[in-house]
């Protein structure tokens, strides 16, 4: 159970983050703090106590369903993609707009700086 509101908790702080900063680079580190929180939580949810990974099992034993693990894995191919995307455009941003803060990049972009 303490796994469970500690993810919340990482999950939340990650929202906060996200919501609050105006770093592009710090919300992308939140963006990746939400998506790690998330894969942990599927990853605790899809293993049970006493099931064992399904390599070399007796026939008679629990195992652990392996299509969360698949999922999960895609996931976190999926969030690193995202982050290099992310950080692919913050670089052609920088080289623009010389900054990262989202409400300067904003004016300069208005003001045709």
């Amino acid at each position: 159970m303490i796994n469970y509101v500690l993810l919340a908790l990482i999950f939340l702080v990650g929202m906060i983050a996200l919501i609050t900063h105006r770093s592009i680079i710090k919300k992308i580190i939140a963006l990746n703090i939400v998506n790690t929180s998330v894969v942990i939580l599927f990853m605790l949810g899809g293993s049970s106590i006493g099931s064992e990974p399904p390599i070399k099992i007796a026939t008679n034993t629990s195992v652990v369903d392996p299509m969360v693990h698949a999922l999960m894995l895609t996931a976190i191919v999926i969030g690193v993609c995202v982050t290099s995307f992310s950080l692919a455009l913050c670089v052609h941003l920088y080289a623009e707009y010389h900054t990262f803060d989202i409400d300067l990049i904003e004016k300069r972009r208005d003001n045709g700086d």
